[in-house]
């Protein structure tokens, strides 16, 4: 039931890499259906000069949930193919660089974005040379001892470093879309998923969107206290597009950007070459309840083929949103969402329980919200201190319990650990979680919306998707 997205950062990286005159071959394990050793065979194949294990994943708190993988990936390349030499690069690993070196048997670790620092190491690889201390943003191992060069610069320029992604270094035809993208009997492929930005101007306690960021943003000298938030322009956001349209017959289409609906102009003139092309699109993005603009712009986005927007709601207690630094007032919310509903665009709420304020009271008080919401599908969280987020570093502040593998991290994971919050377990916030999403997806209000906006189909893939439960050890 899930949507297999494909890899973007791999993509960029590719493509910046190739711009400076490497061949670039792609494996999408995932998408390709590779256990690690299989990963390390096909390295052991291709013997490249360096293998870079990118974990990213296709939203931030992603990365720390596919370390396991990628730590398993890294051993079997290091036992069937020892001569290959392999690099992390991902938000999770800049995060924790030093950790990641001791802990994984790679041979070096990105701390940042990672491009400027696999270009030089390229480089450095290839003359011969093993001075990595030239090469910026680099963790490393000299003389039994962990060795780091100064951080590397963000790339300031997208659209002429990036200009787009390597499509054609991937597996195109296995990806498909969420299932709810597809609501109404649409077909989940062709799909494919691009940013328009990076970066986040907020300062939410629990995200981590900045840790691959911050140490390239010292290294131009930004203020500690300030996000960057960078653009492709809008012509070069629209050749990919025309890309994947003509190219590969996308339908289904992602916009990635953890904040899509942000700058209005940056969004309006992309609709506006979307609706002069006419093209018959099936699009997603982000926005926060107080990003969303007026009636007249989201009648604009529908036209342009918006169909659904993911909104971070996270909590309908003011109390909760103030201390995780959610600025916007619950007034709004009501009224954001019925703005949506009357362009004919359909709402994903995001919600989290378990953030450092909340009781029993509070995430009642937030599922019995969503209830009467009923936007048109709903993601549950559970709180975890993602490595790279604030809240990460108030828990190892106050010594809360952090799961004892990456796994844990997984909102989906048998071994699943939030964090506790002052006044529950995350035992406890886990068994709430879990029952509010079976009590959402059979909700009788939300199965007849369902069923008449969507049809009898829909409503049966909902029925057996929420005919399925988690394995948790609680």
């Amino acid at each position: 039931m899930s949507a297999i997205q494909p890899p973007i950062w791999a993509a960029m990286i590719a493509t910046f890499i190739r711009r400076h005159g490497y061949s670039v071959s792609i494996l999408d394990a995932e998408a390709d259906n590779l256990d690690p050793e299989e990963v390390a065979n096909v390295i052991g194949y291709l013997n490249p000069k360096l293998a870079a294990v990118v974990v990213y994943g296709n939203q931030p708190s992603a990365s720390t949930q596919n370390m396991s993988a990628a730590g398993e990936i890294c051993s079997s390349i290091r036992n069937h193919s020892g001569q290959v030499k392999t690099i992390l690069i991902g938000g999770h690993v800049a995060a924790l660089p030093g950790r990641t070196l001791r802990e994984e048997e790679t041979d070096f670790v990105a701390d940042g974005e990672g491009l400027y620092t696999l270009l030089g190491l390229l480089e450095a690889i290839g003359s011969g040379n093993t001075d990595y201390d030239k090469v910026r943003g680099l963790w490393y191992w000299s003389d039994g001892r962990i060795c780091n060069s100064p951080a590397a610069p963000l790339i300031k320029n997208l659209s002429d470093e990036i200009p787009e992604s390597a499509w054609d270094l991937l597996p195109m035809d296995k990806y498909r879309s969420h299932n709810w993208h597809a609501f109404g009997g649409l077909p989940r492929k062709p799909y494919a998923a691009i940013y328009t930005t990076l970066g986040c101007p907020y300062h939410c306690s629990f995200c981590c969107i900045q840790a691959p960021f911050k140490s390239g943003e010292s290294a131009i000298n930004v203020n500690p206290n300030t996000n960057t938030y960078r653009f492709w322009n809008t012509d070069t956001i629209i050749k990919q597009i025309d890309v994947l349209v003509n190219k590969y017959g996308i339908n289904n289409l992602r916009i990635a950007d953890e904040m899509f609906v942000l700058n209005r102009r940056h969004v309006d003139q992309l609709c506006d070459m979307l609706i002069e092309r006419g093209y018959d699109l099936n699009i997603w993005g982000y926005a926060r309840v107080d990003t969303i603009p007026d009636q007249e712009s989201l009648d604009h986005f529908k036209r342009a083929g918006i169909n659904w927007l993911c909104l971070g709601i996270e909590s309908t207690s003011q109390r909760i949103l103030d201390d995780v630094d959610k600025n916007y007032r619950l007034p709004e919310l009501v009224q954001t969402v019925e703005n949506i509903r009357q362009s004919g665009i359909n709402i994903l709420g995001n919600y989290i329980f378990g953030l450092p304020e909340d009781d029993m009271e509070s995430m009642q008080h937030t599922l019995e919200q969503a209830i009467e919401l009923n936007c048109e599908f709903a993601n549950f969280y559970s709180a975890m201190a993602y490595p790279g987020s604030a809240l990460y570093k108030l828990a190892l502040d106050n010594n809360w319990p952090l799961p004892s593998k990456w796994s844990g991290y997984s909102q989906h994971s048998l071994d699943s650990l939030p964090l506790p919050t002052n006044y529950l377990s995350g035992s406890e916030v886990l068994k709430f979680r879990d029952a509010a999403w079976n009590t959402y997806f059979n909700n009788p209000a939300y199965l007849k919306m369902i069923e008449r906006k969507f049809g009898h189909k829909t409503l049966l893939d909902i029925s057996k998707m929420a005919s399925y439960s988690l394995e948790r050890l609680y």
